[in-house]
């Protein structure tokens, strides 16, 4: 008897009886795959020695311990450490560092008398132990399985009862019982809640890599973002040294703070100091160059960022942006038109925020501003200045969060000015730094630049 198919959406994981071009749940485009019907799941709720329901006064409310990694900019971003029983998945560009990562806090952990299973169904015990011995990780906790059947990755997870467990990567893995081959939405998902299943109950620390999408999403369907507690992104050129950790969700701790580390040949190692990361110091005035301070997480780092105006040639003028929000660089762009007498609907417009650093915050809309109107009228801003504020449509400069903290961090590193909204609340004055504050865009400039 022929075997049923469905097809299986790969951004949402819906089942659809027919092929069909658009998804009907999330409206994704060609993103249904013809897969065989799974047969009926096996029920991990089934399992009799799952504890049943206790009254909710009863539950304890004692703060979850959290265990060091070892590497302090990861502790930062999971909020102090790892979470016993928590599952975070990992997702990154190949050869960004996924698997540095993981093995250096394994290490970690073994030469704190803990034991892990490390995981590889990508490479061969010879590729991980060459990778081990050039990050000088050779604690003897930690056990390494080259393996991709579920079942018994499982078994391995029950006869040793390792206090963590590393799956590098889940769409290398995939269970015997199920049709399709790894990496399939079927697959992914239901090894995936196996695997959280078995760590919450035996409350086991569960660190999943995940491949990512050409979009830079992670492959799979978006199920197995909900499945986890933690979903970090690690993001960099994998030509360059800098490697940004960075969190969309946490169930046990904030989701807006940032990692920073570098890429060394002893493995990744934490930025000394990242406020001095993102700028360039003694450098000749130069058009177009900005220095914002950006509040990133529980940070202030100073951000240089640049634009170029340029005439356009091609017909319809380029808007190329990096590092910031296209959306608010839109919006800045009509407000110097409209607000600032700034003809530059024809111009070519390139924006970047320096460094590989991507920022978010409203707080960036006056350096953008500034530093485009800097590029069109071919005037530098002035030396050691900064400019922090959020742009109104009607080119009024709104205020911002932790002003105070902005301006000490600027007069820490030097910077003998920096630009503030008028309605900044004011904070304790420090003789190293000048503050001026503006209303308007055109005052902003006309501060910046130099009537």
């Amino acid at each position: 008897m022929k075997s049923r198919t469905v097809f299986v959406c790969s951004a949402c994981g819906a089942q659809s009886p027919k092929w069909v071009g658009r998804c009907t749940e999330c409206g994704a485009w060609s993103s249904l795959s013809e897969e065989a019907a799974e047969p009926p799941s096996r029920a991990a709720w089934a399992d009799p020695g799952r504890p049943g329901p206790v009254p909710l006064s009863e539950v304890r409310t004692d703060d979850q311990p959290r265990l060091p990694s070892g590497i302090g900019e990861l502790d930062r971003i999971l909020g102090g450490g790892i979470v016993p029983g928590s599952v975070t998945l990992i997702g990154g560009d190949p050869g960004i560092g996924k698997s540095t990562l993981l093995l250096q806090v394994s290490d970690s952990y073994a030469r704190a008398a803990r034991k892990v299973l490390y995981v590889t169904a990508e490479e061969s015990a010879i590729q991980t132990r060459m990778r081990a011995d050039r990050l000088g990780a050779s604690a003897t906790g930690v056990f390494l399985a080259c393996e991709t059947e579920l079942e018994r990755i499982l078994g391995f997870v029950k006869d040793l009862a390792p206090d963590l467990v590393v799956i590098d990567s889940i769409q290398m893995v995939y269970r015997s019982d199920l049709p399709g081959a790894p990496g399939t939405v079927t697959q992914v998902r239901e090894c995936t809640t196996e695997l959280v299943s078995l760590a919450k109950r035996k409350g086991i620390s569960l660190f999943v890599i995940g491949h990512v999408t050409k979009e830079g999403s992670i492959a799979g369907p978006r199920t197995l973002e909900h499945l986890v507690d933690t979903v970090l992104y690690f993001e960099g050129d994998r030509f360059q040294n800098l490697r940004v950790l960075r969190a969309v969700k946490n169930r046990y701790g904030p989701t807006d703070e940032i990692g920073l580390l570098e890429m060394g040949e002893r493995g990744l190692v934490p930025v000394a100091d990242p406020a001095r990361l993102f700028i360039t110091a003694g450098r000749p005035l130069l058009t177009g160059t900005t220095v914002l301070p950006s509040h990133v997480g529980s940070r202030i780092l100073l951000v240089e960022v640049q634009a170029l105006t340029t005439r356009a040639v091609y017909g319809i003028p380029a808007r190329k942006v990096s590092g910031v929000d296209p959306n608010r660089v839109a919006l800045i762009l009509a407000v110097l038109e409209k607000r600032a007498g700034m003809t530059i609907g024809m111009q070519d417009v390139f924006v970047n925020a320096a460094g590989g650093i991507r920022v978010d915050e409203p707080a960036a809309d006056l350096a953008i501003a500034v530093t485009v109107a800097s590029s069109f009228l071919d005037r530098p801003v002035a030396a050691a200045t900064a400019v922090a504020g959020e742009v109104g449509l009607g080119g009024e400069i709104r205020p911002v969060p932790r002003a105070t903290a902005r301006i000490e961090e600027c007069a820490r590193l030097g910077i003998a000015r920096i630009l503030l909204p008028a309605e900044t609340a004011p904070g304790p004055t420090d003789p190293r730094i000048e503050v001026r504050r503006v209303a308007t865009v055109r005052e902003a400039i006309d501060a910046a630049l130099g009537s």
